[in-house]
């Protein structure tokens, strides 16, 4: 009976460690959807790589936060969804999501890597939709 406990009791921690991975990418997703930059920035490590539409440049946290929000401000947000996620590794996750604006479709590619025991966005990619 214990062994059998003990396979239930680590199911169970298993499953709710990849359901928490999961709910990274999902809560970015619905922080898209609201243009939330602050929420966003929130996860950002404290250099990222932003690439947005055709200007790529590595910014502190703080400057890549104005610049979301200035993205935000020409393309409000409407609808959010993930349409891929990585996260077979357990110090990398990655995320693409399909943003949908007033004025156009956005792939949202987000690479975030694991500090401590909080995961961090490193990369963030904004490109038009092809």
């Amino acid at each position: 009976m214990k062994p059998l406990l003990s396979l239930i009791v680590l199911f169970v921690n298993i499953s709710s460690s990849v359901a928490f991975q999961g709910d990274v990418i999902d809560g970015l997703s619905a922080h898209f959807k609201t243009g939330n930059s602050k929420e966003i920035a929130a996860s950002f490590s404290p250099s990222v790589d932003l690439i947005i539409i055709d200007e790529e440049d590595v910014y502190s946290k703080a400057q890549a936060e104005q610049i979301l929000r200035s993205f935000f401000s020409k393309y409000p947000p409407v609808k959010s969804a993930v349409i891929h996620r990585l996260n077979t590794n357990p110090n990398y996750r990655y995320g693409a999501l399909s943003l949908a604006t007033k004025n156009g479709t956005f792939r949202v590619s987000i690479t975030m890597k694991k500090t401590g025991s909080a995961f961090f966005i490193t990369e963030l990619r904004i490109e038009t939709e092809k």
